[in-house]
């Protein structure tokens, strides 16, 4: 049954790509990511030619080294939080609180992680902040994550988390799986998996979809990887020939590129723009 679907899926697109040019044309980008740690403190870019106006900060405390000030914390190196402020591609901030580098770890530590979170979303800041995020990703291997209703709830709102499927129980059972804890006033950022070959972007288009059926379509984004795995280890940044075909497949959804300093350099930017990006 699953196949069918699937098969069905894949005509689909098949034949709206064919039909309608979509599979060429990428669509406005809505938001970056930035990962925020010591030798990636100073993002400069040209995103708002793609149509990016918000910035999702990935975290401002990790592992216990913080990316402000005032924290009371160990600092790391500190971003020049007003220039960001005035960038045209970071007019709209959700702000990222404290995480860590390990998943294992961070899941392990949210009691802590969220009361550092909670002091964090109090201090000011010349950013222009339209939202929070709790860096801890849930997947459904996480049998745990249900603890993690009551500590949303004392981080401020509007307040966003993401998720993932590395177990691969589909689109439905991932959504029913939040439905059963997650906050109705928390947004979920859907990582589309595609940077690291776990899925199609057809298939976590449909993700996103049902993901919005069933949590309601203002609380969810989806988070286009733009990276692919590096021969030897590590990622590198996705060409525009990958590129394109992934994003055009997300029209009309509101899109967030991982990771802008990184990976999505200004000759990219060119490229897409020449592909149709922007506004």
């Amino acid at each position: 049954m699953i196949r069918c679907r699937a098969v069905a899926a894949t005509l689909a697109m098949a034949l709206l790509g064919a039909v309608g040019g979509c599979a060429v044309k990428v669509p406005p980008i809505e938001g970056m990511v930035w990962q925020v740690y010591n030798e990636n403190a100073a993002p400069t870019g040209n995103w708002d030619r793609l149509g990016a106006t918000r910035l999702l900060i990935q975290w401002t405390v990790v592992d216990g080294i913080a990316f402000r000030e005032d924290t009371g914390l160990p600092s790391g190196t500190m971003p020049d939080w007003k220039r960001i402020a005035a960038e045209p591609w970071a007019r709209e901030v959700i702000l990222g609180l404290a995480g860590r580098f390990d998943e294992g770890s961070a899941r392990a530590q949210i009691a802590e992680l969220a009361e550092t979170s909670r002091r964090l979303a109090s201090l000011p800041t010349p950013l222009n902040v339209v939202g929070y995020y709790f860096p801890v990703e849930i997947d459904p291997t996480w049998t745990d994550a249900p603890q993690l209703a009551a500590l949303l709830n004392q981080l401020p709102r509007p307040l966003w988390i993401s998720v993932y499927d590395s177990a691969n129980v589909g689109p439905q059972e991932l959504a029913d799986g939040l439905l059963k804890w997650l906050p109705p006033d928390v947004g979920v950022f859907f990582q589309d998996g595609v940077g690291v070959h776990a899925r199609e972007a057809w298939v976590a288009r449909h993700y996103v979809t049902v993901l919005e059926r069933s949590l309601g379509k203002g609380r969810v984004r989806i988070i286009a990887e733009a990276f692919r795995p590096k021969p030897g280890g590590g990622f590198r940044p996705a060409t525009i020939e990958e590129l394109r075909p992934q994003l055009a497949t997300y029209a009309g959804l509101p899109i967030y590129l991982f990771e802008g300093p990184l990976y999505v350099s200004p000759g990219l930017v060119d490229q897409l723009v020449k592909a149709g990006a922007g506004r």
